[in-house]
């Protein structure tokens, strides 16, 4: 471990020139959701690829229904039915309509659709009814059908073309691909899809007085809580998230964990073991590897002038260069953690322009001034209120005070050469919701 003391931007500086974006491949759809594109899709052919009708009713000829009343209806010979999918269409000649479902295609010849309601139904009656649709006459009732209301030409078509039409630009590479995303995709044909994937990352956890969540607790122990916290944190970042159990205070059971997990890891990030102390187990385990089998791997352990999250370590290791983050032990520690250097290297690796968390200016909202150590930036957690672009501290600045970072919604920066801010005063934040 170097005594030099880095800055936070200096750390995150180096984290990200380490980290590349992943090579793209070519994926099914459901596969490619959180995703991002890495080429622009254009639209093969138009949507909706035909006019077609946007309810339930019957496809006339304007002339038909002109003047059409409830005391003088017009009364047209119904010659079909034409549902969505219908393949071939019978025409619409003069005093002709056809029953056509939502959805399906305008026959040759209609020039309009009249909404059910507009009609007897088909049944020989009155108007019909909000509650009655076009599907619920008898097939061929009457052969004829009465309409209470003239329809101007195209009323209740939808045009071909008019969502997108061919040639357009669907999506532009950077997208994320989201639900509306995939939709889209999948209505102009694409069952593929070329995008860097989502990165695999493999959370480990160190400490023998860990015990999994579910299990009994000895004397000595604790629940083992930053695996399944940072492992949601890297899922909520757009990974795919492994956890790895506890590890003891072993630094060659430690080693050859994380070497088995090297074949499924794209970001190692392992937490605890990286203070100054006798059982800094991820450093005595990983500080030499490297060295000789793989030039140019190794992890470096550093002090960080911040607070919480000091104590750093990045590099990379195994055959491939993967890149392993390991962070403090302490639970705000770990996540503030994450979310500085963590999460942009996995925003990175997914080729995303913006990687980091969205930052506010935000007025102080205490009792008292917030003290912060001199030379250090220190990170506080807060809930944030944007209608008055306020911010109130929660709990204190304890690295142990996991039941206040379940309350906050953003951390509050204060710089390195700050030690006291004023209740009022303006303060950065970043916002983690």
């Amino acid at each position: 471990m170097s005594n030099t003391i880095w800055s936070v931007d200096e750390h995150l500086e180096d984290v990200l020139a380490t980290v590349e974006p992943l090579e793209p491949i070519e994926l099914q759809l459901p596969d490619a959701q959180g995703c991002v594109l890495v080429e622009d899709v254009t639209v093969p052919l138009a949507l909706p690829p035909f006019d077609n009708s946007s309810m339930d009713g019957y496809a006339v000829r304007v002339a038909d229904v002109a003047g059409a009343s409830e005391e003088f209806p017009a009364v047209l010979t119904v010659i079909g039915d034409v549902a969505a999918g219908s393949g071939e269409l019978p025409a619409v000649g003069p005093g002709e309509a056809a029953r056509i479902m939502t959805g399906a295609p305008l026959p040759p010849g209609a020039e309009a659709v009249v909404p059910v309601e507009w009609t007897d139904g088909g049944t020989g009656g009155g108007a019909a009814t909000g509650m009655r649709a076009a599907s619920d006459a008898p097939e061929g009732a009457g052969g004829e059908v009465r309409v209470h209301r003239p329809a101007e030409a195209r009323a209740h078509v939808r045009a071909r073309g008019s969502d997108v039409q061919a040639g357009d630009l669907a999506l532009a590479a950077g997208t994320v691909l989201g639900p509306p995303q995939i939709g889209l995709l999948a209505a102009i044909g694409r069952g593929t899809v070329k995008v860097r994937p989502r990165p695999r990352v493999v959370v480990v956890s160190t400490g023998s007085e860990l015990v999994q969540p579910g299990e009994k607790l000895a004397e000595g122990q604790i629940y083992d809580s930053n695996s399944f916290a940072l492992a949601a944190a890297a899922r909520d970042a757009g990974a795919i998230a492994y956890r790895v159990g506890a590890v003891t205070d072993d630094a060659e059971t430690l080693r050859a964990t994380i070497e088995d997990q090297l074949i499924r890891a794209d970001l190692l990030v392992t937490t605890g073991g990286v203070s100054v102390g006798a059982y800094d187990v991820v450093k005595e385990a990983l500080s030499s590897v490297g060295d000789e089998d793989e030039p140019g791997s190794g992890i470096d352990f550093r002090k960080l002038a911040m607070q919480p999250g000091k104590p750093q370590g990045f590099g990379s290791i195994g055959p491939d260069h993967t890149p392993l983050l390991a962070l403090p032990g302490n639970p705000v520690s770990s996540y503030v953690s994450f979310e500085l250097f963590v999460r942009p290297a996995i925003r990175t690796l997914m080729g995303l322009p913006d990687v980091h968390r969205p930052r506010a200016r935000a007025a102080l909202r205490a009792d008292k001034a917030l003290t912060s150590p001199a030379a250090r930036r220190q990170f506080l957690r807060g809930t944030y209120d944007a209608r008055e672009s306020a911010v109130t501290p929660v709990g204190g600045s304890g690295s142990h005070l996991i039941a206040a970072l379940a309350q906050a919604d953003c951390l509050i920066v204060v710089p390195e050469d700050v030690t006291s801010v004023e209740p009022g005063s303006e303060v950065e934040v970043v916002l983690l919701g």
